[in-house]
Parts: C-alpha cells; sequence; structure tokens
C-alpha cells in the first residue's frame, strides 16, 4: 500500500497532462462562432431564372394548317409540355450563388458569372424573405457585378484590406453551396496574386477553403470579420472541390463596385502590347541573370507602349517601382490604373537597363485580329525551314514593317520547336529581320550550344521562342 501511495503523484501528472493537451490544442484553434453570428445576416442567396426556347417545342411540325380534327390527334400523341403549333413554350434554366450586402441601402456585390444573361434576380435574405433585384452593371473581366434591391437599414459586411493579406492566415467562406444557405467552411490563404488563364487582371487569392457550387459570389473573411474577397472559382478535375480555391480581392472588386454604381462600366489602364513569361532559355538569349520579367512580343502600333518607346525585345523589370517577377504581375498593375495615368517602366533593352516614361491609355472594348497570311517561296537555310519574302499587303494586314513568311518546314531545329507553315518571324536571335536574304544570313551566324530567341507571329499573336543549335 505505501508503494501504491508513491505512485499517485505521477498518475495525477498523467491525467492532468491528457486533459492539458486537447485543452493547449483547442486554445490554439480560431473560434468562428462569433464572426459567423454577426456576418451571416449580410450573406444572400442569388437565384436566377432564364428563358430559353424549348427544344422540344422548335422541334415539334407546325400543326397550325392541319384540319381540326387531325390537329387533335396529333396533339394528343405529343409529349405532355411539348407544345405544338407556332412558339410553343418556353423553359426556364435556373442557377443558384451568393452574394453579400455593402451597403444599408441595398447594394450587393457577387460574380459576374452567378447572374450572367439572366431575366430576373430573386435575393434571398438570413430572414428567407425574397425580392428582385436590379442589375446595376457586370464587369465580366474581373467576374463581379452590382446588384440593388429595396431597403433601410438593412445588414452590411465589414469590409478589409486584402492588400495586407498574407499566405498562412485563416480565412472563411459563406455562401449557398448546393442551394444550403449560410453554409460556413473555414481554411488558410495558400498564396497571394495567383493569375488564372484568360483573367488577365485579377491577381487572385488562393486558399484551401472547402468552395463548391452555389458558393460563388460569397464573401471571404478574416479572423476580424471583414471580407477580404469574393469566392470566385476552383481548380477541379473531378467538378467538385479538390483543394484549390480562388477568390478576388476585395480592393479590386470595390474598385470595380464603385465604377459600376457611377457610369455602369469599368475603365482600365492599358499599354498596347503583348507580352510572355521569362524562362532560363530567354533570360540567356537576352543576358538577365535570371528568369523574370515580362518579355514584350508585340508593339501595338499607335499604343500607348509604342508612343512610349517601348520595343519588341524588351524585357520589362518594373512599373512604377512594382518588380515584374512574373509577367502575369504587369497586366495587375496595368490594368490598376486609370487612362491617363503616368508610369516608370525600367526594361533591359539589348543587354543594358532603360527607363522609359509613357501615359497609359484605356483599354480598348474588343481586340483586333490580323488577317491570314500568303506569299510565294524564296529561300531556305540551315534552320530546316523555306521562307519568303512578306508582301506590302501582308505587312499592313499584320501591322509589322518587316519580317518573313514560313512557306515550308523540313526536319530539323524548325520542327522540333514547333514552327508551321504561315508563321511569320519578325525576329532572331535579338535583331530584327527585313527580308528573306537577311533571315538567311543571320541564320547562317547563330552560335551554336547557347540559347537563341526568335519572334514568331502566328494568326495574329507574337511570341518569343528559343532553341539551341547542336555543335
Amino acid at each position: 500500500m505505501p508503494r501504491l501511495k508513491s505512485y499517485l503523484p505521477i498518475f495525477a501528472a498523467v491525467l492532468m497532462l491528457g486533459q492539458a493537451v486537447p485543452a493547449l490544442a483547442e486554445a490554439q484553434l480560431p473560434d468562428f462562432t462569433q464572426l459567423v453570428e454577426q456576418a451571416s445576416p449580410a450573406v444572400v442567396n442569388i437565384s436566377t431564372t432564364q428563358k430559353l426556347p424549348d427544344r422540344r417545342a422548335s422541334s415539334m411540325p407546325d400543326l397550325e394548317g392541319l384540319p381540326p380534327g387531325l390537329r387533335d390527334f396529333f396533339e394528343r400523341s405529343m409529349p405532355p409540355g411539348s407544345g405544338g403549333g407556332k412558339g410553343g413554350r418556353q423553359r426556364e434554366a435556373q442557377s443558384l450563388g451568393s452574394g453579400f450586402i455593402i451597403s444599408n441601402d441595398g447594394y450587393i456585390l457577387t460574380n459576374n458569372h452567378v447572374v450572367a444573361d439572366a431575366d430576373e434576380i430573386i435575393v434571398r435574405l438570413s430572414d428567407r424573405s425574397e425580392m428582385k433585384a436590379k442589375l446595376i452593371g457586370t464587369d465580366p473581366r474581373s467576374d463581379v457585378a452590382l446588384l440593388k434591391i429595396e431597403g433601410k437599414n438593412l445588414p452590411v459586411l465589414k469590409l478589409g484590406k486584402s492588400q495586407d493579406l498574407k499566405a498562412g492566415q485563416w480565412v472563411v467562406a459563406i455562401g449557398s453551396p448546393f442551394g444550403f444557405d449560410h453554409t460556413v467552411t473555414q481554411g488558410i490563404i495558400s498564396a497571394m496574386g495567383r493569375s488564372l488563364p484568360n483573367e488577365s487582371y485579377v491577381p487572385f487569392i488562393q486558399t484551401d477553403v472547402p468552395i463548391n457550387p452555389g458558393n460563388s459570389g460569397g464573401p471571404l473573411f478574416n479572423l476580424a470579420g471583414e471580407v477580404v474577397g469574393i469566392n470566385s472559382q476552383i481548380y477541379t478535375r473531378s467538378g467538385g472541390f479538390m483543394g484549390v480555391s480562388f477568390a478576388i480581392p476585395i480592393d479590386v472588386a470595390m474598385d470595380v463596385s464603385n465604377q459600376l454604381k457611377a457610369g455602369g462600366k469599368v475603365s482600365r489602364g492599358w499599354l498596347g502590347v503583348v507580352i510572355q513569361e521569362v524562362n532560363k532559355d530567354l533570360a540567356e538569349s537576352f543576358g538577365l541573370d535570371k528568369p523574370a520579367g515580362a518579355l514584350v512580343a508585340q508593339v501595338l502600333d499607335n499604343g500607348p507602349a509604342a508612343k512610349g518607346g517601348l520595343q519588341v525585345g524588351d524585357v520589362i523589370l518594373s512599373m512604377n517601382g512594382q518588380p515584374i517577377v512574373m509577367s502575369a504581375d504587369l497586366p495587375h498593375l496595368v490594368g490598376a490604373l486609370k487612362a491617363g495615368s503616368k508610369a516608370t517602366l525600367e526594361v533591359v533593352r539589348d543587354g543594358k537597363r532603360k527607363t522609359l516614361d509613357l501615359t497609359v491609355g484605356a483599354i480598348p472594348d474588343e481586340g483586333k485580329e490580323m488577317a491570314g497570311l500568303t506569299g510565294a517561296e524564296q529561300s531556305s537555310n540551315r534552320l530546316g525551314v523555306s521562307v519568303a519574302d512578306l508582301t506590302d499587303e501582308q505587312k499592313k494586314a499584320n501591322d509589322i514593317k518587316g519580317g518573313v513568311i514560313i512557306k515550308d518546314v523540313q526536319d530539323g531545329p524548325a520542327a522540333l520547336i514547333g514552327l508551321q507553315p504561315g508563321d511569320v518571324i519578325t525576329h532572331l536571335n535579338n535583331q530584327a529581320i527585313n527580308d528573306a536574304k537577311q533571315f538567311t544570313d543571320i541564320a547562317k551566324a547563330l552560335p551554336k550550344n547557347r540559347s537563341v530567341s526568335m519572334r514568331v507571329l502566328r494568326q495574329g499573336r507574337a511570341s518569343f521562342i528559343t532553341f539551341k543549335l547542336a555543335e
């Protein structure tokens, strides 16, 4: 018995330690209950209706010209709801999404893709009441839409600053995945400033917060209960959440919202260039220490960049003091500027750093497409490609002053790097090409076992590619 008493303090210590571990773990995890209670009333469910022609009705025969008895026979033979006669019935396409109230008089933010092409938009509040919403404006480029409902003293969410976010911070999403209102999910910020295909003007917030259909347009909160983003997209191969979701920064969304509210449209800065990523081989070709910046593959004639002295082959390293690490950083910075703003670019040209000052223009509503290419074969060279001089019409159609058109690609370096007949080569080894003879002369003098750059136009799009010639 005395021996048992000697072990009692040890048992007690172990028991206390066992109780302390869960308590310690609980203390380290955030509690979202107060945030959810305060924020949920301002989060809304959005449903839309779009009227579409009934495909079944449109495929049915017109019965109007038949005798009454025969028409009745055919109508009884048709599937229910298929209509018959001219016009037929209409079916309705419905979608669900989320949104949140940003002013007590009823302005609501959501995604453009939630309300796109909708004939009717219904907003359901947290008290289950429903009302029709008016579409104030949309911006497909940022996927932001601004709605308005009638109301006074409506619950409003606090807005934070997305520019203050850092990877690793806790965030919370509230929305209506699959129609389940006010569903709460949590996670952390995975990365900032992500660029997605066809979404050049939004530096997305990447998170691991579970997002599913119906969450689109809903708010993303920091731990202070402030909105820092609008949940917009997921990366998926299965159709469902796979651990990667993206939100529009609230700073970007509010700038769009304010412009939509003021004028119904959004103005963005524009340089008039086509850029591409600088990889290791291109960096070596242009004399850079490391892959960084945005390589100018095309400068549109009479655009802001052309007027400011930017040239094809320049590598933009910074804009207004902001470094361009990835090429996708440049559209984010340019798009945030208003037309008429001044911009200072640091570029590398011919291996030397240079500073350019230019005036940013307004992004045009639609891009310009270049016409197709034709020509006659005039030359061949060691790259395994036959080229021809461009005609005046081809130069005008492609808005260029020189270059050669590829007529045929044989086995060799050209085939390996994916060149095709109809491609236009405007630069080789950092030198502008005027005609087929000059192209052949430059090709003969190309160095071996070193990265060489080539600028190629294909269907109006310009890009730099690199290759190496073996010994």
